[in-house]
């Protein structure tokens, strides 16, 4: 395999993983509105660089437009918990001044009622999942939180996962021909034997501790 083909491969596995983290966001939030019997679900990705809450998965009203759009990480109820990193449940949107009406006709769906909790992981806030209009059938409980918190731990992971995977894509696009250098180092590897790989390993640990320190900053 030549270093084109493999730098080819790596950039393929990259948006593979990319791609499959963004489908587990899609069935998080699809699985949240069917469990709440809600009108609509999201997950929003906090933008650190631009401070800005992104769309980055949508079930239900606004499905069909709403991923990737964005605005201020202080908007609305979302901007709230997302600085607080408290979940919030609101039954009466328009009695709550942290709603941000015009941002949500702005959407095109102004929900009447809304739960949020923070994507907290390793003390980091990526972003903010919320449940719009979910049934009022049966009264909000501690085990719905509960539930409801499941499903944030899950969508945290992800949403680290899919930054990780964004944050290698753009090294690969920075690097364009040094990108041959990732190539040559793991078709070197595969000729070495198990005595030789251990500090090589330990080097590309070292430097997967740097890139890890970089997508937190």
């Amino acid at each position: 395999m030549t270093d084109s083909d493999l730098q080819a491969a790596v950039s393929a596995g990259v948006m593979s993983a990319e791609a499959e983290h963004r489908a587990l966001l899609q069935s998080i939030v699809e699985v949240a509105r069917a469990i709440f019997s809600a009108r609509a679900a999201s997950i929003f990705l906090h933008d650190e660089e631009a401070d800005e809450l992104v769309f980055e998965a949508v079930a239900g009203e606004g499905s069909d437009s709403l991923v990737g759009t964005r605005f201020p990480s202080s908007t609305g109820v979302a901007g709230w918990v997302l600085v607080t990193r408290q979940p919030l449940v609101i039954d009466d949107l328009e009695q709550d001044p942290r709603h941000a009406r015009e941002t949500a006709e702005s959407t095109g769906y102004v929900p009447k009622a809304m739960m949020t909790v923070p994507l907290l992981h390793d003390e980091r806030a990526l972003g903010v999942l919320n449940v719009l209009d979910r049934s009022q059938e049966v009264e909000f409980s501690l085990g719905q939180m509960e539930l409801l918190g499941l499903f944030a731990n899950q969508a945290a992971i992800a949403l680290d996962l899919l930054q990780r995977a964004r944050h290698a894509r753009a090294v690969l696009t920075r690097s364009g021909s040094d990108a041959g250098i990732i190539a040559r180092i793991a078709s070197a590897l595969e000729g070495l034997d198990e005595e030789q790989r251990e500090p090589v390993l330990r080097l590309l640990g070292a430097l997967d501790d740097v890139l890890r320190a970089d997508v937190a900053f």
